[in-house]
């Protein structure tokens, strides 16, 4: 069931939101060679907790880390370890913030020093595809004008692009209905409405889009081991507009 959201409480996801925002903001800072992703999620949790929210992955269906930290040809759920960023690499992070009750959540995909050619592309078309996504997140369409949004841009590259997570329903819980593939499928298409707070999230992926989920339950790799990108916004929807309440991690 779709959970509609009074103007008031969409105040206080964005509330959360631009915590957010300002945590991949501090977190950027840091990202270089040689360090952690365990030093990047030990950052997030103290700058959140210290600002007096609290990590919305942590302890979530098991989860054990403040931030989903993903190099490389891990999609999404990273779990932070010691392992040492490298020069170009790629690292998406994905967090969610719950503020006074309310939850948001967002992604960004940092490129470690310099990367290639054929990732700055990826990056750049990635993000370019959530934008299109978020132009059609408007009052009278339908969820599947954002799929076909994302997926139209990123099929132009000849990307893969994951079929088996997508974006959601985000505020009072962090996945709430609907659900919002980055592909056009035969699934539920649910208008959209005033009131509604959603994660836009492609993950788009350099070679297939077919994915395998690691031992540790968590990670999801690329099956073809080729690099992944991800990025997230979460968005309200209003009579006459729409906006991006995680919309200063850019």
């Amino acid at each position: 069931m779709i959970k509609l959201k009074s103007n008031d409480e969409i105040k206080r996801i964005r509330e959360s939101g631009l915590m957010l925002a300002e945590t991949y903001l501090e977190i950027g800072k840091l990202i270089e060679p040689g360090i952690t992703t365990l030093a990047l999620d030990k950052f997030a949790r103290n700058y959140i907790e210290k600002r007096g929210g609290r990590p919305a992955f942590l302890g979530y269906q098991g989860y054990p880390s403040t931030l989903c930290t993903s190099v490389n040809e891990i999609v999404i759920h990273g779990i932070p370890d010691n392992y040492k960023l490298r020069e170009g690499d790629v690292i998406s992070l994905d967090c969610g913030i719950i503020l006074n009750g309310f939850v948001s959540d967002s992604a960004v995909s940092f490129p470690v020093g310099t990367v290639s050619e054929e990732i700055a592309r990826l990056l750049k078309v990635t993000e370019e595809s959530l934008y299109l996504g978020i132009e059609q997140a408007v009052n009278g369409n339908r969820v599947k004008d954002i799929s076909r949004a994302v997926a139209e841009h990123a099929g132009a590259f000849n990307y893969g692009i994951v079929h088996e997570f997508c974006g959601h329903g985000v505020g009072y819980n962090l996945h709430e209905d609907p659900q919002i593939p980055n592909y056009v499928g035969r699934g539920p298409n649910p208008r959209l409405k005033p009131g509604m707070v959603i994660a836009i999230e492609p993950m788009i992926n350099l070679g297939t889009g077919d994915v395998r989920v690691l031992d540790d339950g968590w990670a999801v790799e690329t099956l073809d081991r080729k690099v992944s990108a991800h990025f997230e916004h979460t968005i309200a929807i209003f009579e006459n507009h729409n906006e991006i309440l995680t919309g200063q991690n850019n």
